[in-house]
């Protein structure tokens, strides 16, 4: 198993040392609760890197830090300071409030740094050279203070223009996409392709400096009269910085139509710039990275390793990229025959999968191509320039989201050619179908029969990829002469993990967001709890290592783990129906980003930031008749019928945009707050039904357990960001939560009648036990505790703690309380942090006996379990490796979950 970095382990002991004063109740009861916490109050925050080296090459770096209700106004103003006092200019923003007014999370960005940071109230410094926006002419320029960035407004050019300087950079930056019209096995098919080229739509200044500017392009890809592909472009420029970021976001509106080979099929992705270059060819250089910050440095005309020698000097200034000496100075047997030696013009790096690279290249079009060098996985890094400047490229999760490419082009010319490719031309045409032809499922009895056998839920015309989409980031240097070896190393490195400025886990603990109580910092005082951070410790490592060992990678797949495990065949269930690709399935994304908010472990970031980047892109629909809506796990991520808002859910995005900032997953999650409009376009429960049932606007059967936990996450989000639509949305967390109260039994009502309009539930006559072991594994619990938290509504928290007493009750108690028992039902160990809140909140001695009694002695993982992985090889698995065939990714999430919760609300009673 891949062991924990040194880091985490520091940061790691780090909070441990304050559990105990940091694990808290929720209630103002205390016969149950565990210490209460320190309230994060208005101190200092020290502020770190989530890895080693701080900024680096990277442009900046934007963290979100919470506080406590009522600490500060939302007028406060903040200052950051280095580790000895000198001020660090900044730039703040709120991101979310308390129901009070007062901040609940706030933004900084900044554009320097290397250790750590002190943030407190004050007046912030300015930065010596700001980031400026001028919105006067046909472009919007934007100025670090070193780069200027001219962005058009119209056509196909997103980016007219970087100079540093007087010195022209790059210019003409566009996006690129190459259709092909058929897709067939090898000879079948004749392969042509057209390109189409990225036309702006609309041009947005989202923030405009003194640290950070933002401009977000949208727009579609257009050839002639057809416009498709749209794309959501955002550009990131700091202070001070000579490079941008850029986050590329395309969503697909094409047609593939299973069992045609005609159809939208993608055959390439890609960012373009044209490169100017003014120095002799001997002084262009070529770099390119490969596995680590390995590099291929080369010069266009290259003068070393030749028949005649120029000169030791010469030789070694050309490899270091540093401008040559006058030719006269050379050995002239060199000089009088420059002619003769070949210009390498063009040169491709493809990575058509996770564990090889190509390289090659050659003089220029129409004359043949060399092999240059190959290896396991490149950086996705790239430079072309010369001693008056060039740029620099990368793109960030190149292997892992294979296949991609970088292309350079015409390095001999006055103009070189550079493309990032998302999507690498040399790879297969991106093939979106469903996978099977339906096998006869043509009704709902016969798809629950396929269900029976598959778990797969299928439905025709229901796989469909129209409305998915995937988000890509990219790094571009405008660099005054070609970087040294120290620099482009720096560069590289900035590309593979961008430096993420991080709030401490005190912090997060103290300032009682994200369900407050419900995490505490890691704590091995008692041999009980030191065995459950072991195995948690255990679980996530092993989840790390089956990504790499299964090869859980490629630009749709990456981010995403698998659902069950064949132990026969000793392989996740990859081929079969719903045990494939997880897709949220009960919340493994809640369960990796507690384990962040706890112990600031970088690893565990990268994890949980890889998840949310794909379930929220590539499992939930952005565009058509399902948008809003997310897709149940199976062989591909939109393959299942079961299109749900328990998929689409906003709470799996809120953790990551509130500890960085990120504006996609922003739009991602204010997209969601009018998806309770998804009901009447969807029935979720359509094929199960035994009563008629047509959407009725005024009347829309809606769940309160993974429907309603998918809408009101949406509508606090919206709520909380103060976002163009708030006010609904706080309106709709309000009358959702009285009218769930109001119910005859509450939340174990199960379901009820909503209305569009009034955004209220209608009030059952009569009363219905309506619960399911799903309701509450997609978030409910954490955004109980959130509502419980916010919004003074008694009735409320006794309709949710009353569910929380009865799952985990006898048959007997459940019958004696609501009439009839709640069926068979499972996931108990999960559930057993419902115990616990609820223990905590009402002070119930016997309930919090039951969280642990539940945890350990119910269904999930026990304390038996081998708790170990057994090596697995040749001919028994495809690649050696290791496999805990008693692993299932529900049932981890379930207990990471309870575990961190449990330990958190009642670590103090621990049997």
């Amino acid at each position: 198993m891949s062991p924990i970095p040194r880091r985490s382990l520091l940061k790691a002991a780090a909070v441990a040392g304050a559990a105990a004063q940091f694990g808290r109740a929720l209630g103002s009861r205390d016969a149950a609760a565990a210490p209460r916490a320190e309230s994060a109050g208005d101190d200092p925050v020290i502020l770190d890197w989530l890895e080693d080296g701080g900024l680096g090459a990277a442009p900046g770096s934007t963290v979100g830090v919470p506080w406590p209700k009522g600490v500060h106004r939302d007028d406060q103003t903040f200052a950051l300071s280095d580790a000895d006092g000198r001020a660090v200019p900044v730039q703040s923003w709120p991101l979310a409030y308390w129901p009070d007014g007062s901040l609940k999370w706030t933004a900084h960005a900044v554009s320097s740094g290397t250790g750590r940071l002190t943030l407190t109230t004050g007046a912030p410094a300015a930065p010596q050279k700001k980031v400026t926006v001028d919105r006067r002419g046909a472009t919007i320029d934007i100025s670090t203070g070193v780069i200027t960035a001219r962005i058009g407004r119209s056509g196909a050019t997103l980016v007219k223009s970087v100079t540093r300087g007087p010195t022209e950079i790059a210019r003409n930056g566009r996006l690129v996409l190459l259709r092909q019209p058929e897709s067939e096995d090898g000879d079948q098919t004749t392969v042509r392709t057209e390109r189409f080229d990225g036309a702006i739509d609309e041009v947005t200044v989202e923030q405009a400096g003194p640290v950070r500017a933002v401009v977000r392009v949208d727009g579609k890809h257009r050839k002639g009269h057809r416009s498709w592909l749209p794309f959501s472009i955002r550009l990131y420029f700091y202070a001070g910085a000579d490079s941008f970021r850029m986050v590329h976001t395309v969503t697909y509106d094409g047609q593939q139509e299973p069992g045609r080979a005609s159809g939208d099929f993608i055959r390439g992705i890609g960012v373009r710039f044209t490169v100017p270059l003014r120095d002799e060819s001997y002084d262009r250089h070529i770099r390119l990275g490969g596995e680590g910050t390995g590099m291929l440095r080369e010069a266009v005309k290259g003068i070393t390793g030749l028949r005649r020698d120029p000169g030791a000097a010469v030789q070694a200034a050309q490899f270091a990229g540093e401008k040559l000496p006058d030719t006269a100075t050379w050995d002239q047997r060199v000089t009088t025959r420059l002619q003769y030696i070949p210009e390498w013009g063009d040169y491709t790096l493809s990575q058509l999968s996770a564990d090889g690279f190509a390289l090659r290249k050659r003089t220029k079009k129409g004359y043949g191509w060399i092999g240059a060098g190959g290896g396991r996985r490149a950086s996705g890094f790239g430079y072309v320039g010369g001693v008056g400047g060039g740029l620099s490229f990368g793109l960030r999760d190149f292997w892992e989201k294979h296949p991609a490419q970088l292309d350079i082009r015409d390095a001999h010319t006055d103009a070189a050619e550079v493309t990032l490719w998302l999507w690498s031309p040399e790879a297969q045409p991106m093939d979106l179908r469903f996978y099977h032809d339906g096998m006869g499922q043509d009704t709902f009895p016969e798809q629950l029969e396929g269900l029976n056998i598959t778990y797969e839920d299928y439905e025709p015309g229901f796989g469909t990829p129209y409305g998915i989409a995937r988000t890509s980031e990219l790094l571009f240097w405008a660099n005054e002469s070609t970087p040294s070896a120290e620099k482009l190393a720096q560069q590289v490195e900035a590309v593979r993990v961008l430096p993420q400025l991080a709030a401490p886990p005190k912090q997060l603990i103290g300032a009682k967001v994200f369900g407050p109580g419900l995490f505490s910092a890691p704590d091995r005082s008692t041999p009980a709890k030191a065995k459950i951070e072991d195995h948690l410790d255990f679980l996530f490592t092993y989840y790390k290592d089956q990504v790499e060992m299964r090869r859980w990678y490629g630009f749709w797949d990456y981010g995403d783990i698998m659902h069950t495990y064949d132990t026969v065949r000793h392989q996740w269930r990859y081929d079969v129906g719903g045990y494939a690709w997880d897709n949220s399935e009960l919340s493994p994304d809640l369960w990796l980003w507690y384990a962040y908010l706890r112990s600031g472990r970088a690893d565990i970031f990268r994890f949980a930031e890889a998840m949310t980047r794909h379930t929220g892109e590539v499992d939930v629909y952005h565009l058509g008749k399902w948008a809003g809506l997310g897709t149940r796990h199976g062989v591909q991520h939109w393959a299942d019928s079961a299109k749900q808002q328990r998929i689409a859910n906003t709470t799996y995005r809120r953790y990551y945009y509130f500890l960085t900032a990120d504006e996609r997953v922003g739009d991602l999650m204010h997209a969601n707050v009018d998806s309770d409009e998804t009901f009447l376009v969807l029935d979720p429960i359509r094929k199960i039904r035994t009563e008629p049932y047509t959407p009725d606007r005024h009347a829309l059967s809606i769940g309160f357990g993974t429907d309603w936990s998918g809408l009101v996450s949406a509508w606090l989000t919206e709520w909380e960001r103060r976002g163009p639509k708030w006010e609904k949305a706080k309106a709709r967390v309000l009358s959702t939560m009285e009218t769930i109260a109001a119910q005859p039994n509450g939340f174990v009502q199960g379901t009820g009648l909503y209305d569009l309009d009034t955004g209220k539930f209608a009030i059952a006559e009569e009363p219905v036990v309506g619960v399911s072991h799903l309701s509450a594994v997609f978030g409910l619990n954490e955004l109980c505790a959130e509502l419980i938290d916010l919004v003074d509504m008694p009735a409320f928290d006794e309709a949710y703690y009353d569910y929380c007493r009865y799952f985990n009750a006898t048959k007997a108690e459940q019958a004696a309380r609501y009439g009839s028992n709640f069926g068979s039902l499972i996931l108990f160990q999960g559930h057993s942090r419902l115990d616990a809140y609820a223990a905590v909140q009402t002070g119930d001695d016997k309930l919090a006996d039951r969280a642990w009694d539940k945890f350990y002695r119910s269904d999930g993982y026990q304390e038996s379990a081998p708790w170990k992985t057994e090596k697995v090889t040749g001919p028994t698995a495809l690649v050696a490796g290791s496999e805990a065939a008693w692993v299932s990714t529900n049932d981890t999430a379930l207990y990471g979950l309870a575990a961190i919760e449990n330990l958190a609300l009642l670590g103090h009673r621990m049997p």
